[in-house]
């Protein structure tokens, strides 16, 4: 994961896993939505190589 991702995981979690596919940007909105910090580590979780 590069620097730039690993911000963007922090900033707006949904959009750092638009790659990843559909399941995975749902799921991130909806933690996100539940609140910003399980949003950003399942952003993290998603990301990682």
């Amino acid at each position: 994961m590069g620097c730039g991702r690993a911000i963007l995981c922090i900033i707006f979690p949904p959009l750092a896993v638009m790659d990843r596919g559909c399941g995975a940007v749902l799921l991130t909105l909806i933690l996100t939505c539940a609140g910003w910090i399980p949003g950003c580590i399942a952003a993290i979780l998603f990301n990682r190589k």
